[in-house]
């Protein structure tokens, strides 16, 4: 074998590899994005879900006005938020489900509440959405995970930078929200 075959051979093998490593990273990438849409998407749901909860909330007793404006509030930053990064997006929506979580043990507080079934059909929604959003940001953050640590492991780190791949934000919930709520029930 002339030196020129085996240099053109290598050089096949190293396109090929960077063809394989690319694609690779192309895959990973757009499951990513996949995921993060997912999370996008039962977000929407739970924000659509929560202005119907209230009404039959409030149609039915009298809650604490500083909780349902602090709901509103928080649901208006949220949809402010569409575009905005999942480090913004993981602190604003915790602050809500950690809002949502003491409307539903009010309303759990009142047992006369339970027996409207619109009522507990929407804790039930609002329940399987928060179920779901959770699930939601684990997938998304085993994604973020596996593509990040893909830019990050030889030989794929020497040419992801070069190729334009960058890592991803996890998830988050910040430390401050880890906390459980403390909930104080005026009967």
């Amino acid at each position: 074998m002339s030196i020129l075959t085996i240099i053109l051979i290598i050089l096949g093998v190293v396109l090929l590899a960077l063809i394989f490593m690319f694609n690779s990273l192309v895959r990973t990438k757009n499951r990513v994005e996949e995921a993060w849409n997912d999370i996008k998407i039962q977000l929407k749901r739970r924000f659509e879900l929560i202005p119907d909860l209230m009404k039959s909330v409030q149609a039915a007793i009298k809650l604490d006005e500083k909780l349902l404006t602090q709901i509103t509030k928080l649901r208006s930053q949220a949809g402010d938020l569409e575009n905005g990064s999942p480090a913004e997006r993981a602190k604003t929506e915790n602050a809500l489900g950690d809002a949502l979580g003491a409307l539903k043990i009010q309303v759990e507080a009142y047992p006369d509440i339970k027996s409207h079934t619109e009522i507990s059909q929407f804790m039930s929604e609002l329940t399987d959405t928060q179920d779901k959003i959770m699930a939601s940001q684990r997938f998304y953050n085993g994604m973020v995970r596996d593509f990040n640590t893909k830019i990050q492991v030889f030989p794929t780190n020497l040419f992801a930078g070069m190729m334009g791949f960058k890592g991803y934000e996890f998830f988050e919930v910040p430390e401050s929200e880890q906390k459980k709520p403390e909930v104080q029930l005026e009967v």
